[in-house]
């Protein structure tokens, strides 16, 4: 194991798109954090990739809890000592297509707090790793659900709302944050996962593969920008 290799975390990665990122990114010579809420599903997720010799870890972390969130960045400074790469993948879809006026409150304080709230709370927890640095890629995965013209259409109204906060949320950091981290928000398509269903076209595979990229752009690479398929997005 070399403490030169560049670090990388996964929030919820413990299964779908999330799991395969953290394998991509060992094969691509990362070493990589497995983060996820249930510990138990976490570690056992994280061994079946250390089994096949990939250098993964586990640590646990729930973005819903503050408190999880500072031990886990404090675990990460004391064992890595670095963090290079940022993917917060974790988030909840359920609204299903109930209006916002009817739902229960408590589906879209939820969902904002997991979509939006978890993910700016471990930047601010995680950032400090990069800055010491002046280094660090950051990926948000959002959705097309995200984009402005999707307001002006009937439910998932929790979900759209907390993918358009994530979005703006990419924009105002990659305004404020300096020396060269990155900062960018992908759409990973409609895949196949527990939260897509089964019926989604896209495997977990193929949504890597096009977020991936974001974490190895140069210096001269995108900041602040929303992409599909290695494309951008004006949402």
């Amino acid at each position: 194991m070399s403490h030169n290799k560049q670090v990388a975390l996964v929030t919820g990665a413990n299964r779908g798109i999330g799991f395969e990122l953290v394998k991509q990114l060992a094969l691509n010579g990362f070493r990589v954090i497995l983060t996820s809420r249930d510990q138990e599903k976490g570690h056992e997720a994280a061994q079946s990739l250390k089994h096949s010799d990939l250098d993964v870890s586990f640590v646990q972390m729930d973005i819903d809890d503050q408190v999880s969130i500072h031990q886990a960045s404090l675990i990460v400074k004391k064992t890595f000592g670095r963090l290079d790469v940022l993917i917060n993948n974790a988030g909840v879809y359920l609204d299903e297509n109930e209006l916002l006026l009817t739902m229960d409150p408590s589906i879209l304080e939820k969902t904002m707090s997991t979509n939006f709230f978890g993910v700016y709370h471990v930047i601010r927890s995680f950032i400090p790793l990069m800055e010491k640095r002046s280094y660090g890629r950051i990926i948000n995965i959002s959705s097309e659900y995200g984009m402005m013209n999707e307001m002006s259409e009937r439910g998932v109204g929790a979900y759209k709302l907390s993918k358009l906060a994530l979005n703006a949320l990419t924009q105002l950091i990659a305004a404020e944050i300096q020396g060269d981290i990155k900062i960018n928000a992908v759409c990973p398509g409609w895949v196949s996962s527990d939260m897509g269903g089964p019926a989604a076209p896209r495997t977990p595979k193929q949504a890597a593969e096009s977020i991936l990229w974001l974490a190895t752009i140069g210096p001269d690479g995108p900041q602040g920008g929303f992409f599909r398929d290695g494309k951008p997005i004006d949402w």
